[in-house]
């Protein structure tokens, strides 16, 4: 059985947020049709992949997954496990806001297997939280994450953003001190980015917001990760901090360049080597599964020389390169891939931005802060 990991895409959500560039709707409109919708789709994967697939991982991104009732979230997880293999211990993450669940509801969809929460709190600064758009402000992001705690969840993770307009050293700080308090297991750390066609994006080409300078973000950077790790936080990912043992399976996933499935709006896939993403109108998917049980937009098969870049890619961004499974993998003698690149690998090594031992190379911490640079010059 080959170990693949599960998204779906819940697009509805109560507000877009200014920086936001997911898929999301703001309406209650097709939601069963949607659900409707889902389950085919699950269904018509499993058609041709059911017995050759493990699940290891169910993840409900959006969007705002917890705006639905949990039984509608508990009809998908009973569609995923009728039509694949799903491993007993399977991690179920939810993604929720705060403000926007009761202890009530939490306590429901802990009932019904969701065993991981992801909280997008983002900031504990009201000011920061304001100019976000967020709905919520920081005693309701702190009172969400405890009533996690309460209703049985001892997986939960946040997500805070850095390098936001204003941000000083000393209140990021401050967020990271607030976060370590709460019982959490898990942090995803981000740097502010403009992404095209969001709210934020055209405010900064108008000139209404000005962004601070990829070097500022580069020392808030490090400030994370020497904060994080001197607190008992693990970096296995670039912007991912975990306590030992909750590491996000999910996540690792990708990272390490296991197989997935993407089903609902927008949702990407790459199964056996081809990669292929769905449309992201709502009524175009909806319409698209039912016709034809899929919704697929685009499609690409991926060479063997894209591949091990983007495996190189996605391991160094991680906790590093296993070079025996490299060569296991793609039947290539790391030597001879290096040979190409060790003058540069080298000088990586000898400023400290890379070790280099007989099993793996990996980034430090100040190659993490200038990850983006190393990769696009090896790649």
């Amino acid at each position: 059985m080959i170990e693949t990991a599960c998204y779906i895409h819940i697009p509805f959500c109560d507000h877009k947020c200014i920086y936001c560039d997911f898929y999301s709707i703001i309406t209650s409109d097709n939601i069963q049709s949607f659900l409707k919708a889902l389950k085919k789709e699950i269904a018509h994967y499993a058609e041709n992949y059911s017995d050759s697939r493990e699940f290891i991982s169910i993840y409900f991104g959006g969007g705002t997954p917890s705006l639905m009732e949990p039984e509608y979230l508990l009809e998908l997880i009973q569609a995923v496990k009728e039509n694949f293999v799903v491993r007993n211990d399977v991690e179920i993450t939810m993604e929720t806001n705060p403000g926007t669940v009761s202890l009530q509801k939490m306590k429901m969809f802990r009932e019904i297997g969701i065993n991981r929460i992801s909280i997008g709190i983002q900031s504990f600064n009201n000011k920061d939280l304001k100019f976000l758009t967020r709905i919520h402000n920081s005693e309701t992001a702190i009172i969400t994450v405890n009533q996690a705690a309460e209703a049985g969840f001892e997986n939960i993770s946040l997500d805070l953003i850095f390098n936001l307009p204003g941000q000083t050293k000393k209140k990021w700080i401050k967020n990271l001190e607030q976060a370590i308090k709460l019982p959490i297991k898990h942090i995803s750390a981000y740097s502010l980015i403009l992404e095209r066609g969001t709210i934020l994006n055209k405010m900064v080409l108008d000139g209404k917001v000005k962004i601070r300078d990829e070097d500022y973000g580069a020392e808030l950077y490090e400030e994370t990760i020497n904060f994080l790790t001197s607190n008992g936080f693990y970096q296995y990912e670039v912007s991912n901090f975990a306590k030992p043992g909750f590491e996000c399976v999910h996540n690792n996933a990708y990272w390490h360049y296991t197989d997935y499935f993407g089903f609902g709006t927008s949702a990407h896939s790459f199964v056996d080597g081809k990669r292929w993403w769905n449309f992201s109108s709502l009524k175009m998917y909806n319409d698209k599964v039912e016709k034809s049980g899929n919704a697929v937009a685009g499609s690409e098969a991926i060479s063997t020389e894209n591949a091990v870049n983007e495996y190189i890619m996605l391991e160094l961004r991680s906790s590093g390169l296993n070079l025996k499974k490299f060569e296991n993998r793609f039947g290539i003698e790391i030597k001879d891939w290096l040979k190409k690149k060790y003058p540069y690998f080298e000088l990586l090594k000898n400023q400290n931005f890379v070790t280099i031992d007989e099993s793996v190379m990996k980034l430090t911490a100040k190659g993490y802060a200038v990850c983006d640079e190393i990769l696009a010059e090896i790649i």
